[in-house]
């Protein structure tokens, strides 16, 4: 199974969830401190909410998640034969889950794509080393900025 995601900077995660819980009618996947992920199922859909103070209602960046490595595979050997700029990613730990992925690079107005399957949880947002950046953003924040690292290809969801 194959389903858009949707990654959200909020101000007040408490408050998203509340918001997102009612307009879906599902609780979160996954929660975190700063963090909450919905697998909603009508319609498919993966939206990531990171707490991310004075970015409220703007874009993080946006994914596919895919059923499997072989899935993410695939995905990347067809956009690599249209001439796509991509970013590969191999076990790698963000957003409280092992993954492996790869980003879409140069998006024509900034914006951050990510094909990727879930391999395993996290007990933390970016694995060990809590010191990498991920989603776009600096190490110490749960989502950094829209679009930043992100769009370079480094570490996310």
């Amino acid at each position: 199974m194959s389903r858009v995601q949707l990654a959200l900077n909020v101000n007040d995660i408490d408050e998203a969830v509340a918001f997102y819980s009612k307009l879906f009618g599902s609780e979160p996947a996954k929660r975190r401190p700063g963090y909450a992920n919905f697998a909603i199922t009508d319609p498919p859909l993966k939206l990531v909410l990171m707490e991310n103070p004075g970015q409220g209602g703007s874009l993080n960046h946006l994914g596919v998640e895919v059923a499997s490595t072989s899935a993410a595979d695939a995905e990347q050997t067809r956009l690599a034969a249209t001439g796509l700029a991509l970013a590969d990613e191999r076990d790698t730990t963000c957003c409280y889950a092992k993954q492996d992925k790869f980003w879409v690079k140069d998006a024509p107005n900034g914006e951050s794509w990510e094909f990727y399957t879930v391999l395993q949880d996290s007990a933390t947002f970016y694995g060990a080393d809590d010191s990498q950046a991920c989603c776009g953003g600096s190490a110490g924040s749960a989502a950094g900025t829209a679009a930043g690292t992100a769009a370079a290809g480094t570490s996310c969801c």
